[in-house]
């Protein structure tokens, strides 16, 4: 049985599939290619990321396809329940990425409490002739030990960025419209463990009282954040997105920003995706990537290995 890893897969993924029996392809095929593609090499599973759709289209004009696999969290470049309905499997892996998301979070937290976004743009223009003066404008950054982290969504993920933060030695509160009381357990090298309650609060309450915001939830037809929210939020706080694009109004996100009611924001996902708003990219209290949460060697070898077992397990 032939599977297509149109956005690839580690090689970790690969290995695991072959010992399981099944001919991995790691071929990019061009989304208006990609059903003749199927068909003409009689693919059973089609595995992709964020980059390719599988919609009605696709899945009614490839009638051999017997799963789809998204190699991470997010199904929304999927029509999932069409292709359920239609007798596919479809399958995704929600836990294994969730600690390089929040590594990621909190590489734009330091980052922006430290000024690191602007000053990494400003010292090779300035360093040599302009020392003192960029000393002097990044001279006022602040410690997270102490503050207040506000998450809002608190799966796998944000229960991952709790850990984080309480690590640190911040307070954190989350939202949740699925979730009543959570306990992370804070897991040591040495094998220690320590659980924490974390208070469970209305979004309203969250962003009221967190000096720093981070969203972990799905895509959705209305703005998470919108001004409404903005005006919430205490002034000087920030906030982080490396969740999915369109969950914040990116118009307000600039006005919040260039009213001081935010210091900065943290953006990993965009609303615009390949193309984000040149307001955003140029913006100097914006911390930028280009959508990696998950871009690390471990995470896409736990991605690889998980999904070839879950193949396995429903196609063998």
């Amino acid at each position: 049985m032939k599977i297509l890893a149109n956005d690839g897969i580690s090689p970790s993924g690969v290995e695991a599939l072959q010992n399981f029996g099944f001919e991995i392809e790691t071929t990019n095929v061009a989304q208006e290619q990609l059903i003749d593609y199927i068909n003409a090499n009689d693919v059973v599973g089609l595995l992709v990321r964020s980059a390719t759709t599988v919609r009605k289209d696709l899945i009614d004009a490839c009638p051999n396809l017997k799963l789809i696999g998204r190699g991470g969290v997010g199904m929304d470049n999927i029509d999932v329940d069409y292709a359920k309905s239609k007798g596919l499997h479809v399958i995704n892996t929600p836990a294994a990425s969730s600690a390089s998301v929040a590594e990621l979070v909190f590489a734009h937290l330091y980052g922006g409490v430290r000024f690191l976004y602007d000053a990494n743009r400003n010292m090779p223009l300035e360093g040599e002739t302009n020392f003192k003066g960029l000393k002097k404008s990044y001279a006022k950054g602040v410690e997270l030990r102490g503050k207040t982290l506000g998450i809002i969504g608190f799966g796998r993920i944000g229960q991952e960025v709790a850990k984080i933060g309480l690590g640190v030695g911040m307070r954190v509160v989350a939202f949740d419209p699925f979730q009543d009381k959570v306990e992370i357990p804070l897991e040591f090298f040495d094998g220690q463990t320590v659980s924490i309650d974390i208070p469970m609060l209305s979004k309203e309450e969250v962003l009221q009282q967190a000096d720093f915001v981070s969203l972990h939830v799905p895509a959705q037809k209305e703005y998470v954040i919108d001004t409404a929210e903005f005006n919430l939020m205490k002034d000087g706080s920030a906030l982080i997105n490396a969740a999915r694009g369109g969950v914040i109004n990116e118009v307000a996100l600039v006005d919040a920003l260039e009213s001081g009611k935010l210091a900065f924001a943290g953006l990993d996902t965009f609303e615009n995706e390949p193309k984000p708003e040149i307001k955003l990219l140029m913006h100097p209290q914006i911390s930028l990537t280009p959508h990696i949460g998950a871009a690390t060697g471990e995470a896409q070898d736990r991605i690889g290995t998980e999904l070839a077992q879950q193949i396995a397990s429903l196609l063998k």
